[in-house]
């Protein structure tokens, strides 16, 4: 075995030095990059490692530096085999297929030498290690996000700053500034980790973090949507221990975390960039410029042309993001096998794919199938932004698609749900508007396979917050709190949404993603210290009242599984009424919302359900008036309602 020691490198925005000692690669917590006594060979290996014991024991290296194709590769192993090894269009790229089968967590030694004459005794034989962990016992079978849980979503850079040390770094020259709504903000892992009392006091259980892999772009990086390393995450928002640790505290306070994954494109600074190992490694590589048309009823057109549909999965969303090309197989592979990855290595329980249907849709069929067959009980949801309820069901978990089409995924963004909410509230009650479009578009869910799995949500990181929507009207904000909670599926609230945090005046992403008050510490408001119910924050001057309405409505319907698992039934909105029921056999909810005037409930229309003489209690506390016949509602109301039978 050869002698060994420890890289050291440091990284530039366009630079990397590496190490002219020859080294081998020890078993570390996060991804380390090759160096050999030739500073010119192996640059990286990635995966930077793997598991004994997964259920596909095939693994696929890239290899990357200069001239490796020159080389004859072997490896050393106890059971693992080198099946095959693949030249990639560009010379400084090596592609290895690997049998990992009955390999024991260790070390495996990859082998390299010159092509021509040796001596006997190999003495031109380089190796490398390259390490092989334990798998844990219990990571097959991980449970995921489901309708239990109530999804917390965080953009990182604006939530909270635990680690002031690392808001600037050499080598990224996106600075802090939180002047700039587009600017980085100083928001961190370790400022997560901090608060994740608050998020379970709350009545969380489940955290999606927006991007937190390394965005090293030159401007508004801090949404993380541009990709510059996949095996690494954003040394500004923390470490790849960093993240482990989120993950493994979180998991200690029954909180789940969803990581962002996008699949579709990457950074236009990502490493690869300036050496692409493959002439068809992106979309439209080496042509003109080429927009996606964004036109997503050509995935589902029957009659759709060729060239409409290229454009559309193809294009690129902007110049800053190369659009990755995943037919091409090993770009696959890589893909496939970094979301494994990071699910061995993180303890994540779910992901959330970001543009789903923008990839090519058998590699994202693909993708959802490596990844439920490595972990059954784990949970992907994709975005599909469209109001059309039969686009978004298109690709669920077993739909029967004329076109033959399937996939693994299991839930979806249910964004017409969103959509609707939005006009629903918003708009004036007539024959076909206001709470009619939100009955019309839920008695759509024919077309879904599984609308329970659904996740549901009143805004998100990419549009104006809800209390925006709502035109900062609070009783409408609390309906849509209401809605979210106990409708069908699984509720996504937007960190902040707690606190009626708003975006008057602009549609400007970087005030839809402010700060929130008390992540800092020269913050002079904390939205975080729930005990201060004198306290009036300057978002709103009910927002102390509604983050209290929030907490004691997700605290109970932690309580209630009749709202997690329950059927569904609804009525017709009547006089700007809308009624709908969850219930089960020995439980029962009711939903009343009101957007009219103060007006008379007749019971008896409910009759089918509502079981006569019923015992009606608000189940946030306010008080039913009325009798067996009927009960009173205020003006622009809601109600949840325990029905006692």
């Amino acid at each position: 075995m050869p002698k060994s020691i420890h890289i050291f490198y440091t990284k530039s925005l366009f630079t990397v030095i590496y190490s002219l000692l020859l080294i081998s690669v020890v078993a570390c917590d996060g991804p380390k990059h090759l160096a050999e006594a030739d500073p010119k060979l192996i640059e990286r290996v990635e995966p930077p490692n793997w598991w004994s014991g997964m259920q596909d024991q095939n693994l696929q290296l890239m290899l990357r530096g200069e001239n490796l194709q020159q080389y004859r590769w072997s490896v050393k192993a106890v059971n693992a085999k080198l099946m095959s090894t693949h030249e990639a269009d560009n010379p400084n790229y090596v592609f290895m297929d690997l049998d990992l089968q009955d390999e024991p967590a260790g070390e495996i030694q990859i082998c390299y030498e010159a092509i021509g004459p040796t001596s006997a005794k190999e003495s031109n034989q380089m190796c490398i290690a390259y390490p092989i962990r334990e798998r844990s016992a219990s990571s097959a079978g991980r449970q995921g996000f489901d309708q239990t849980d109530v999804l917390y979503l965080i953009t990182p850079d604006r939530f909270a700053n635990g680690d002031p040390s690392n808001d600037e770094l050499i080598g990224y020259p996106d600075t802090l500034n939180r002047n700039e709504d587009y600017g980085r903000h100083g928001g961190d892992i370790k400022g997560i980790i901090d608060r994740l009392d608050y998020i379970k006091d709350m009545g969380f259980t489940a955290v999606w973090l927006n991007p937190v892999l390394e965005n090293n772009m030159p401007h508004a990086s801090y949404h993380g949507y541009a990709t510059t390393d996949y095996y690494k995450v954003d040394p500004r928002f923390g470490s790849n221990e960093e993240y482990r640790d989120l993950c493994h505290i979180a998991d200690e306070k029954g909180i789940k975390i969803i990581m962002d994954m996008i699949a579709n494109h990457c950074g236009s600074l990502h490493w690869w960039m300036d050496d692409l190992p493959f002439d068809d490694w992106l979309n439209y590589q080496g042509e003109e410029y080429q927009n996606t048309n964004h036109r997503k009823s050509t995935l589902l057109d029957p009659y759709v042309s060729a060239l409409d549909r290229k454009e559309m999965v193809d294009g690129w969303f902007v110049p800053t993001m190369p659009d990755l090309n995943q037919r091409n197989p090993f770009m696959a592979k890589y893909l496939i096998q970094n979301s494994i990855w990071w699910i061995e290595y993180s303890g994540i329980t779910g992901i959330r794919q970001d543009t789903y249907s923008y990839p090519d849709r058998n590699f994202m069929s693909d993708w959802t199938c490596a990844i439920q067959r490595e972990y059954p009980n784990f949970s992907i949801v994709g975005e599909e932004w469209t109001d059309d309820p039969a686009t978004v069901a298109y690709w669920q978990q077993d739909k029967v698609n004329g076109d033959g089409y399937s996939s693994c995924l299991k839930s979806q963004m249910d964004f017409p749900f969103c959509m609707k909410m939005h006009e629903a509230l918003r708009n004036e009650e007539e024959w076909g508007k206001g709470l009619i479009e939100l009955y019309t578009t839920l008695a759509q869910d024919f077309h879904y396979s599984h609308p329970e799995d659904l996740v549901i949500f009143p805004d998100n990181h990419d549009m104006s917050r809800i209390f925006t929507q709502v035109g900062e009207d609070y009783e409408l904000f609390r309906m849509a709190c209401v809605l979210s909670a106990t409708m069908r599926g699984i509720p996504q609230f937007y960190y902040g949404t707690e606190i009626l945090m708003a975006n008057p005046g602009t549609e400007s992403h970087g005030v839809i993603r402010s700060d929130f008050p008390g992540g800092w510490d020269a913050d002079v408001e904390d939205a975080f210290d729930l005990d201060a119910d004198a306290d009036v924050l300057s978002t709103h001057a009910r927002s102390r009242e509604a983050q209290a309405f929030l907490r004691e409505l997700l605290h109970w319907r932690a309580s209630r599984p009749v709202v997690h698992h329950g059927k569904l039934m609804h009525f017709v909105p009547k006089d700007g009424v809308y009624v709908y029921f969850r219930y089960d056999e020995t439980d029962m909810v009711m939903v009343v919302l009101n957007k009219g005037e103060q007006q008379s409930l007749d019971l008896m229309r409910f009759s089918e359900i509502l079981p006569q003489g019923a015992m009606l209690q608000d189940a946030l506390g306010a008080k039913i008036q009325g009798d067996a016949m009927s009960i009173s509602l205020a003006a622009k109301s809601v109600y949840v309602i325990d029905v006692k039978k």
